[in-house]
């Protein structure tokens, strides 16, 4: 029984073609997440449907909510790390007791970010620029949407720790029935149709709340009793603290990485801010149709983590180096045919979402000038998640840090300053191009010292006992 679990949970990475195997493992990943950026765009055009108020206000909540999702995402980077390496050295052992520990630590965390967001809602989209007409209807919306965090940042632990194994068509499953759930909810509590209350704009929280409770309820339940992929929860506190160290060291600098996007976001949306809330709804708009142009990058990224980690724990720096370039083959040839296709059906997409001039000039202006940028960006994202999964998150953090201090911010204030609006998105477009090749150089720097024994290859988790 053991060992049928463990075939339908593991998926060697360190053998057969890498290609392939990136191929294999990106494949569900992304219908996945066609799934749940359809649902979000989707969404959008639902809210788009009440007025361009509530589009403002969803647009000034993007950077807060990317912010806790960026905190997720640290976990589950870490959660992936930890127990891709686990898996790498065959030690199925830790990788369930690192699955445990992890999942354990992000929904406590959560749930302290839920009480710090529901007690600053006024302060923080103050700050971003939210006027007194859009603060209300920005409370009904995060108000509700906060409990989203604990919910979702434990299933993608979760999630995380069998793609972990190799195994992402689970995970593509899981989030692609939430993203219906969702989706047939949305305009039941929005608009109130059979027989529920109209909830507008916070109908739209609620469905997300309920639909995503509901996957992790099964999804608890199928991996403890028909996957077994966890410990028992009662272990050895030092046990437990030795797997929330092992996690942070990589969590953390994480987070960190992810935090800095959603910031630097807040920052864009708040210089937006000064031309006023329909430049701002066209950002929005522009910000829910980017992920979705987006998947394929988001997709390698995801399985770039468990690739490079289960690869560094066998010592096969050959496949990784093999790796790297098919990722950056792949960013620049997908990326620029993709921007091609958004040049030219941007006004089309945008028509559906809105018929202001003033919110529909803005969105194309990102769209035609961000999307020749795109396919760097996903090689940006793609090497900050191979130095996480090899477990050196550091390099991720100052290559995060240094696209948005060192030259988004300044490019964007100068851009602004010449041209308006569009130098502000031009200059974004440039910092992608220029970080995706200093990260690119540095990916290959980092596994060539690997190979001929300079980097000391640090364990999962050393020392910690099994279940």
């Amino acid at each position: 029984m053991p060992e049928e679990r463990q075939q339908r949970t593991a998926n060697d990475l360190t053998q057969g073609s890498v290609a392939g195997q990136l191929r294999r493992q990106a494949t569900p990943f992304a219908l996945g997440l066609v799934a749940i950026f359809s649902f979000d765009a989707a969404d959008l055009f639902f809210i788009s449907r009440l007025g361009e108020d509530p589009l403002a206000a969803v647009s000034f909540c993007l950077p807060v909510i990317w912010l806790v999702y960026g905190i997720g995402i640290g976990f589950e980077a870490g959660a992936a790390s930890c127990v891709s390496r686990a898996v790498g050295r065959k030690d199925e052992r830790l990788a369930k007791r690192l699955t445990t520990d992890t999942t354990l630590l992000g929904a406590l965390v959560a749930c302290v970010l839920v009480a710090l967001g529901l007690s600053t809602i006024g302060p923080v989209f103050r700050l971003l620029g939210a006027t007194d007409e859009v603060i209300p209807l920005v409370r009904d919306y995060m108000g509700i949407w906060y409990w989203v965090a604990p919910v979702d940042m434990t299933l993608w632990i979760m999630l995380a720790s069998i793609r972990a194994r190799g195994n992402t068509l689970l995970e593509s499953k899981l989030v692609t029935v939430a993203a219906m759930l969702n989706l047939a909810m949305d305009p039941v509590f929005i608009f109130g149709l059979f027989g529920f209350p109209r909830m507008e704009i916070a109908g739209a929280a609620v469905a997300t709340v309920t639909s995503s409770t509901l996957t992790l309820a099964f999804a608890v339940a199928y991996l403890h009793l028909r996957l077994g992929v966890f410990a028992k929860v009662l272990a050895p506190l030092r046990e437990i603290l030795d797997s929330w160290r092992h996690l942070l060291q990589i969590a953390i600098p994480a987070m960190i990485t992810n935090a800095i996007v959603p910031i630097s976001s807040g920052i864009v949306v708040s210089l937006i801010a000064a031309y006023g809330v329909d430049s701002v709804a066209g950002y929005g708009i522009a910000m829910r149709m980017e992920p979705l142009a987006l998947i394929p990058f988001y997709a390698l990224s995801a399985i770039s983590s468990p690739f490079f980690g289960q690869n560094f724990g066998a010592e096969r720096f050959d496949r990784t180096l093999e790796a790297r370039r098919a990722v950056m083959r792949f960013c620049l040839v997908f990326g620029l045919g993709l921007a091609t296709l958004v040049s030219l059906a941007a006004t089309t997409v945008v028509g559906f979402y809105t018929q202001a001039p003033a919110i529909a000039d803005v969105t194309h202006h990102y769209l035609w000038t961000v999307s020749w940028s795109w396919g760097a960006y996903g090689i940006v994202m793609a090497v900050n998640a191979s130095f996480n999964g090899s477990g050196r998150p550091l390099p991720s953090v100052l290559i995060s840090s240094s696209r948005v201090i060192f030259v988004l911010l300044p490019l964007v204030l100068v851009g602004r300053w010449l041209f308006g609006l569009p130098g502000l998105f031009g200059a974004i477009c440039v910092s992608n191009l220029v970080v995706a090749a200093m990260a690119y150089a540095w990916l290959g720097r980092h596994i060539r010292r690997a190979a001929h024994g300079h980097v000391r290859m640090k364990p999962a988790a050393e020392g910690v006992a099994g279940d």
